[in-house]
């Protein structure tokens, strides 16, 4: 089991592809696909939440069996995220850093601390 390392986001996409090669799904992964695959396990992510109260939320990260099904659905979510970058080649660690100093420039610290409103609020 991974504890607290390194996240190696090159040969984890390699290791997914080649999981859809070995099973020939590729003709499947098509970027539409994936983006759509995506939406429906981001939303078994979310069923995990729905009707449970904010608070409720925040205590169930103490049952073991809930955090797994919540990182399995997490995982899933990644996963397609990855799949999706390969097949359209882009650097995510390259865009991450991008979009975070746009997010930093538009949401500047001593702005929005303590706010919740959309940049264009502001």
């Amino acid at each position: 089991m991974v504890k607290n390392e390194s996240l190696n986001i090159t040969a984890l996409q390699k290791k997914i592809q080649q999981f859809a090669t070995d099973r020939d799904w590729q003709q499947f992964h098509t970027p539409k696909n994936i983006a759509m695959a995506l939406t429906v396990e981001a939303a078994e992510l979310l069923e995990l939440f729905q009707w449970l109260t904010p608070e409720e939320s925040l205590s169930m990260q103490n049952d073991a069996k809930w955090k797994e099904r919540v990182g399995e659905e997490m995982s899933d979510v990644l996963l397609y995220l990855f799949r999706m970058a390969d097949h359209l080649n882009i650097n995510l660690p390259e865009a991450i850093e991008s979009k975070m100093e746009k997010n930093a420039k538009k949401y500047p610290a001593e702005l929005v601390r303590g706010k919740s409103k959309k940049y264009s609020e502001y």
